[in-house]
């Protein structure tokens, strides 16, 4: 969907009005008390820094491989506080960006990586079911909706891809897309029942903390990591009060500047943006549909994920994707006006019959992106630190896997996992500065393009053929 703000650069749209610059999922009650920070030295088998979703996993599936290893999870902020905590809430089996791009880049592995996949997410829910952790998970699937005549035309190959590898989908005209969710701006939609669906990222990962204490990991929040080396059979782990020393590290840091010089080739950190309603009344439910709730998407480059919530907002986020130049990852840079308003813009497009309503909440997540748009996952220092980073905006569930071949490759054991081509091929570093940005802009206007017209230019194309791109 192309949408011109209809306000100036900057300037606050009239929902925006009283917004406040905060994380819906974290701006409710409920939140765990912080764990202290660490101020003592410290030893231990294994130290993951990060407490996001990969650095949950890790550090409790550490701990169910081996209930006497000794694990201790350092985090700089809250739990919860990076892209864990500020995604959408989707959640999905895919550990290949789609099925799309996992058939292109890795047909011969397709089989594997499905299945892998799928048993992956089957994990996670049976896990939050079994520890009691009220994350709303509900796998209701999603309809990828189509609002230009090319999008819609690209739809009847996307079902193809999804019914050749097992998936319950179904094409939906403009009349059955729309009298499922209601807005003037569908064209025709894919509704795939299977693979994914929603949940609390917030709750999860409170969830998962709650869940790795009760196996004796020692958590220590606001403890940032200035860096990392080796002393002898150790890994010195540093922080502004203490130091940690340990036989393993692993690291589970997002898009947040990488404590490994070589990841700082491999992720790009991109800024998505977000908005959530305040709740609906049952007149503006009516008014719009979407009785299964399932997530919905756009089909194209620049793309809106949106969902309702289990109050009965709706959180619509998407279509910039910003990257600043150098990699930088400030916290200021999460409030952009010109972006809120074009998504708030964007969104009374969809759905008109909703105007008047207001937003209550506004917010950024970085995004850890490849230019494969798969995590990269590797170890160094002699195989004793390992790194999964890089999940370009469908980790939630990834993470785990991500988790798990870390585990792996920390204890030098060969699986299944370890053996893919993902995992032993690294994506294709992107160029330093000063090329960086001027290429990712350049790459961004030529998507823009090919989503006003549907037609894919020399320049996307050559990426294709090389398996690179930009995305979120």
């Amino acid at each position: 969907m192309t949408i011109t703000p209809t306000h100036a650069m900057g300037a606050r749209h009239p929902a925006l009005a009283d917004t406040a610059q905060a994380v819906f999922w974290t701006d409710r009650p409920g939140a765990p008390d912080p764990e202290p920070p660490l101020t003592r030295p410290a030893r231990a088998d294994l130290v993951v820094i990060g407490g996001g979703l990969t650095g949950l996993w890790t550090a409790i599936c550490a701990k169910d491989e081996d209930p006497s290893r000794d694990v201790v999870l350092v985090e700089a902020s809250d739990i919860a506080f990076g892209g864990s905590g500020r995604n959408g809430g989707f959640i999905s089996a895919s550990l290949t960006h789609g099925v799309a791009h996992g058939q292109a880049v890795w047909p011969s592995e397709m089989p594997s990586l499905l299945r892998l996949g799928r048993e992956n997410l089957q994990q996670i829910a049976d896990f939050v079911a079994a520890e009691g952790i009220d994350a709303d998970l509900r796998l209701v699937g999603k309809t990828a909706v189509a609002t230009s005549v090319h999008a819609r035309d690209q739809l009847p190959a996307m079902l193809e891809q999804h019914l050749r590898w097992g998936e319950d989908a179904e094409l939906l005209d403009a009349d059955a897309v729309r009298a499922d969710v209601h807005s003037p701006t569908y064209l025709g939609g894919l509704r795939v029942r299977s693979g994914g669906g929603l949940m609390d990222p917030a709750r999860l990962c409170w969830g998962l903390k709650a869940a790795a204490l009760r196996r004796g990991v020692r958590i220590h929040e606001g403890t940032a990591v200035t860096g990392i080396a080796v002393s002898g059979p150790a890994v010195v782990v540093r922080t502004p009060m203490a130091e940690i020393r340990a036989d393993r590290v692993a690291l589970a840091t997002n898009g947040f500047e990488p404590l490994l010089r070589r990841l700082r080739w491999r992720v790009l950190p991109i800024f998505d943006h977000v908005l959530v309603t305040e709740p609906l009344t049952s007149a503006q439910l009516s008014s719009i549909g979407w009785q299964d709730g399932q997530g919905l998407t756009d089909v194209g480059n620049q793309f809106h994920y949106y969902r309702r919530t289990a109050d009965d907002r709706i959180l619509w986020g998407g279509y910039d994707a910003i990257y600043y130049r150098g990699n930088r990852t400030e916290s200021w840079r999460e409030d952009r006006p010109e972006s809120h308003a074009l998504l708030a813009d964007q969104f009374f497009a969809t759905f008109p019959q909703l105007e008047g309503l207001h937003f209550t909440h506004k917010w950024a997540g970085i995004i850890d992106s490849t230019s494969r748009f798969t995590p990269v996952i590797g170890t160094a220092m002699k195989g004793r630190i390992a790194y999964s980073v890089g999940y370009t905006g469908l980790g939630t569930a990834a993470s785990r896997f991500g988790a798990l071949t870390m585990l792996d490759l920390l204890a030098g054991r060969r699986s299944e996992r370890t053996e893919l081509a993902m995992v032993r091929r690294k994506p294709v570093p992107f160029p330093p500065e000063p090329l960086r940005y001027p290429l990712i802009q350049f790459t961004r206007a030529r998507l823009a393009d090919e989503d006003r017209t549907g037609r894919r230019g020399l320049w996307l194309r050559t990426l294709d053929r090389f398996g690179l791109g930009f995305n979120s």
